[in-house]
């Protein structure tokens, strides 16, 4: 049902969802999903957090521990940015919070525990290349809080197709903004862009 929804959210919008097509996509009942979901914005936060954690082990899952953090932590970007397919959807769910957020208070706690999640992902690769003398000495958790703002930033202007801001130039800018407070250069540790 989940993975329905996810899709049906990104591709429609919350306010567009029938309840009915998500049923018919996971194959159940209409009641079903309804006993699940009390409301709208009850069925953005489950879709939300499995979006998430099905992204979560995409990314765990194409991390190598051993890896130099510079390169990691690009890499982690790229996972965070809307590259075309579930990237994407999972960008359009992202818009979905913020606007319902901003509005429904009820969901302004799912929203901090994903944007915490999220910060301490980068933190503890940021203070993993600190500790490995790869990073200058900093605060790691800042640096994390830095790196999401210019993510959502500039991931924002990609996901409406601004012509200033294609997903090759907002990695390449988002990692200049921290790369100096990190102490690395530019192009340190640079990964291939995965192919569209």
């Amino acid at each position: 049902m989940l993975d329905a929804a996810v899709k049906r959210i990104a591709s429609e919008g919350i306010d567009d969802v029938r309840i009915a097509r998500i049923a018919m996509d996971a194959g159940v009942s209409a009641a079903l999903v309804h006993y699940h979901f009390e409301s709208r914005e009850a069925l953005l936060a489950e879709a939300l957090e499995h979006s998430y954690e099905r992204a979560g082990d995409a990314r765990i899952a194409g991390l190598d521990d051993g890896a130099p953090a510079a390169y990691r932590l690009r890499v982690m970007i790229d996972q965070c940015l809307p590259l075309p397919g579930a990237l994407r959807d999972d960008w359009l769910l992202w818009a979905e919070l913020w606007l319902r957020a901003s509005r429904h208070p009820e969901l302004r706690e799912t929203a901090a525990r994903l944007y915490a999640r999220m910060r301490e992902w980068f933190a503890a690769v940021i203070a993993d290349g600190i500790e490995q003398g790869e990073f200058t000495p900093c605060d790691a958790g800042r640096i994390a809080d830095r790196l999401i703002a210019l993510i959502d930033g500039c991931g924002i202007r990609t996901l409406m197709g601004d012509p200033a801001m294609p997903v090759q130039r907002a990695r390449v800018e988002i990692w200049a903004a921290v790369a100096g407070d990190l102490g690395v250069p530019e192009d340190a540790a640079e990964p291939a862009l995965p192919a569209d």
